[in-house]
């Protein structure tokens, strides 16, 4: 969603991504925040040239920068750094332990400019780096639901608390199905357009039943059980049965819905005792899968009911 960042601080702390990070001046300003997950190297920023220059991406120094910044003139190096010093710079990086002049350090202390450094080498760690910020600035959403993995096909169960959702779950398990993330399901969108649902760190593999309590499906039924991420392909809406509703028979119009500007499937299902949901959920998954390859039931009925009324001659009505 608009208005994701991160602080220069969360970049300095990561350890999952293997960044190796330390801090060299400009600790007081490790609270400003990144919000593109672009980089960009200011060589020409740093011979005067600040026409094109983002101060709001992470600005990564390598080898080609330093060694110009020590091989010229001091008094043009501290004038174009002063000048680059100016722009409300998020953060430099230096690549490959090298040593940054100490008139940038200075200028960056005095100006709150965090200025890192890290081992690796400018190509690897702007791969590392970029990796990094578009997993962690990707638009986010939490929805009450429950993620499965229904034979390859990623679906979301939703409905009111209680209609049942853990309890189809669990039966789907029970199956050979797969959870992803039961009651809070963490979904963020991986461009162009692909939504990943997983579960929240502290819920991950658990499951509620009422009257049983919180279980472990892993410890239950082993790590086949479970997956920890899903592309969401598809949403089940239960609903609790309506004899005043009509609800959809031929499944000739497919439905949508909208989840962080991606549509995707929308199918609602009435519960009502004696209905083998895990069954009618398995079909969804089936119909899903053959519809991705271009083979839709419905509207295959329908096309041949048409063409059997349109061959029809006239006269032929039964009197």
């Amino acid at each position: 969603m608009d208005g994701i960042s991160l602080s220069i601080q969360e970049i300095l702390h990561d350890n999952e991504y293997g960044l190796g990070l330390s801090l060299l001046a400009g600790g007081r300003g490790l609270a400003q925040r990144v919000s593109s997950s672009r980089i960009q190297k200011p060589g020409l920023a740093l011979a005067g040239y600040t026409e094109h220059l983002h101060p709001d991406r992470l600005q990564v120094l390598g080898n080609t920068e330093i060694s110009y910044l020590n091989a010229t003139d001091c008094q043009i190096v501290e004038r174009n750094l002063a000048a680059l010093c100016t722009f409300p710079i998020s953060c430099f990086i230096v690549t490959k332990n090298l040593s940054p002049p100490r008139m940038l350090l200075e200028l960056a202390e005095a100006r709150a400019i965090p200025v890192l450094a890290t081992a690796h080498q400018s190509s690897t760690f702007i791969s590392l780096i970029t990796k990094f910020l578009e997993e962690r600035l990707l638009p986010t959403i939490h929805t009450h639901g429950v993620l499965m993995d229904v034979l390859g096909v990623g679906v979301l169960l939703s409905g009111k608390s209680g209609i049942g959702k853990s309890e189809c779950a669990l039966d789907l398990v029970i199956r050979g199905h797969r959870l992803v993330a039961d009651d809070m399901v963490f979904i963020k969108k991986k461009m162009p357009a692909v939504l990943i649902g997983q579960a929240e760190e502290a819920l991950q593999y658990l499951m509620e039943i009422r009257g049983l309590g919180i279980i472990n499906i892993k410890d239950l039924y082993g790590v086949s059980a479970i997956r920890d991420k899903k592309i969401v392909d598809m949403q089940l809406e239960l609903v609790e049965w309506d004899e005043t509703q009509e609800y959809d028979r031929l499944g000739v119009d497919d439905r949508t819905t909208s989840i962080l500007g991606i549509e995707i499937p929308h199918i609602v299902i009435p519960v009502r005792p004696g209905r083998n949901l895990g069954s009618i959920i398995e079909v969804a998954a089936r119909n899903n899968l053959l519809k991705g390859m271009g083979c839709h039931s419905a509207r295959d009925f329908q096309e041949r009911l048409m063409a059997r009324i349109e061959a029809r001659p006239l006269g032929d009505e039964v009197e």
